[in-house]
């Protein structure tokens, strides 16, 4: 079974960015969002929400509860 981190770092590469770039976009250290990759800590709501809007993808996609990336609100 798949698990967050498995997923945000699937997505990370998918995207072609660092983790950097991801961290600065969404206003956190690049620690901290590699803790999040390693999976060594959990975002708090706010930070993982920011993290699906980054990616544009939906909390049940991120969250391994869906294959389908895709935000049901964004195709409205």
């Amino acid at each position: 079974m798949l698990q967050f981190s498995t997923r945000l770092k699937e997505l990370r590469l998918k995207n072609k960015v660092s983790q950097k770039q991801i961290a600065e976009s969404v206003g956190i250290s690049e620690s901290l969002y590699q803790y999040y990759e390693y999976n060594k800590r959990e975002p708090t709501i706010s930070n993982f929400i920011k993290l699906c809007d980054y990616f544009h993808v939906s909390a049940d996609y991120l969250l391994c509860r869906s294959d389908n990336p895709n935000n049901p609100e964004i195709n409205k």
